[in-house]
């Protein structure tokens, strides 16, 4: 099966914020439910003591993923930790509540951030919550090439998998409108944009199977790694979901 950069809405810059703003509301919702901190806090953690930083840098943050409860969990373990949220078109309702929420151990920016050009001011352990899949090749090139020649530790990791394994993401609509009356906080257009204009479920329906044709398998990522600045580049892939899926993983560390 060979990978279709196909376009996703929540990508598109004319896609109403409206709706995109509930759909990464709902992937949140999905990425929490999925309990990833089994798998995901042992591999955060080594990138972290690896690298000697104590700050996480989130690009393609969408609605916050499980970076709220990923601090949490380091944190309760005795990891120290910060977090900053990113994207290029950030969820700033979302960033508010989980801010206000996490005690300021996880903070926003503002201002849209581009993964292919982070700021020199974030420094920390770079972030990519299934999202590495929406940047083409060159762009994905240059997100861990950047991290490399700026010194910064990075880290990716994707649910989405190019494989028929994955094939209940048809099943999306259906999951949206069982889950939508358990998410919060409570929101009217939520109500009116999932079930009397289910543009909500439509576009996570599109853009999850999209996200699965888009996905980078882990020859692909290491191809990708390739002639960048020294880094100590781990690529490889988890059992997540009662060993029903994977999760695929490459982390990066300044040598």
């Amino acid at each position: 099966m060979k990978r279709l950069h196909l376009v996703e809405l929540e990508d598109q810059p004319w896609f109403p914020a409206t709706i995109r703003d509930l759909a990464t509301d709902y992937l949140h919702f999905i990425e929490t439910a999925l309990k990833l901190d089994g798998v995901l806090v042992p591999l955060v953690e080594r990138a972290l003591r690896d690298s000697g930083t104590a700050r996480i840098v989130d690009l393609c943050s969408g609605g916050s993923g499980p970076v709220p409860s990923l601090v949490h969990a380091l944190n309760a373990k005795g990891t120290a930790v910060t977090a900053i949220l990113t994207d290029l078109y950030p969820n700033l309702h979302a960033f508010e509540q989980i801010a206000a929420a996490t005690d300021a151990r996880v903070t926003f920016a503002t201002e849209p951030v581009d993964a292919r050009a982070v700021p020199s001011s974030l420094t920390g352990l770079r972030t990519i919550f299934n999202g590495f899949h929406h940047l083409a090749p060159e762009d994905a090139r240059s997100v861990l090439h950047a991290a490399a020649a700026a010194r910064q530790p990075i880290a990716i990791f994707e649910v989405s998998e190019r494989s028929w394994r994955t094939l209940p993401v048809i099943l999306t609509p259906l999951v949206v409108w069982i889950v939508t009356p358990l998410m919060r906080p409570f929101r009217w257009r939520r109500l009116l944009w999932t079930y009397l204009i289910p543009l909500v479920p439509l576009t996570c329906l599109w853009d999850g199977i999209v996200s699965q044709l888009r996905a980078y398998r882990v020859e692909e990522l290491r191809e990708l790694t390739r002639g960048s600045a020294p880094m100590r580049w781990d690529v490889a892939q988890a059992p997540i979901a009662a060993g029903r899926a994977r999760l695929t993983y490459l982390v990066g560390v300044p040598v």
